[in-house]
């Protein structure tokens, strides 16, 4: 993995030693449309196979955070059996088997999404940047966000203040916000319109205390659904 533990991803500059290991790897994995554009570029310059786990999968414009939902997350463990059989055919049929069992806890995990959040009270989530579309979508949520797809963009008092007479007018409880990004505009909408806070994790990257905990997509996702259940008041 190209980004340490703990690093907000669309930051990474990739250093002369991660460049080698690109080159030099038997296969790469990446996600396109701007998510990295560093490690991107470097993955297509290499003579070798790269896959882009992502391509075909992003139907919103701009927003390549595809892997929140976890039907589009099973099609991008199809790619890339497919493409580390090829490397590697000796093992195929044990990493074709791995794949579909993980495609299976994948299904049980949408299960437990839909199921969970079919009734709610409320159906809002106010999120630190737009990361959570494709999971709103999916289990017919909205999404609105403090800021676009890009953590690093400031917003502007005027969205402050849309989202704080919102808060107020549909009843949220809860401004989510993120463990790689500054949390300041989300602890300050939420002070402003006198609700709380919690953590919704985009999956963008795991910190050490999580690698160390042998966290993963299955565990953090069901972290995420807890939160979204309180906030969204579910029964």
């Amino acid at each position: 993995n190209l980004t340490p533990a703990g690093v907000e991803p669309h930051d990474l500059e990739l250093t002369s030693d991660d460049i080698d290991r690109i080159d030099d790897a038997d296969l790469v994995f990446y996600i396109g449309s701007g998510f990295q554009p560093s490690i991107a570029a470097a993955a297509k310059r290499r003579r070798k196979v790269a896959t882009d786990v992502g391509a075909g999968l992003m139907s919103r414009k701009g927003d390549p955070h595809f892997w929140l939902d976890p039907t589009l997350m099973a099609k991008a463990v199809d790619r890339i059996a497919r493409a580390a059989a090829k490397a590697d055919p000796k093992n195929a049929k044990f990493m074709r088997d791995n794949a579909r069992r993980y495609k299976l806890q994948l299904a049980g995990l949408d299960s437990e999404f839909s199921n969970s959040l079919s009734h709610c009270q409320r159906n809002e989530i106010v999120t630190a940047h737009a990361a959570f579309g494709y999971l709103a979508a999916r289990y017919r949520l909205r999404q609105e966000a403090v800021t676009g797809i890009s953590p690093d963009v400031e917003p502007s008092p005027k969205r402050l203040a849309q989202l704080s007479a919102l808060i107020r007018r549909d009843g949220v409880t809860t401004v989510f916000f993120e463990k790689l990004v500054p949390r300041d505009f989300a602890d300050t909408l939420a002070r402003d319109a006198g609700v709380r806070t919690a953590l919704l994790d985009p999956l963008e990257a795991l910190t050490k205390k999580e690698y160390d905990a042998f966290d993963d997509y299955l565990t953090v996702m069901r972290r995420n659904l807890t939160a979204l259940k309180d906030a969204l008041g579910c029964s």
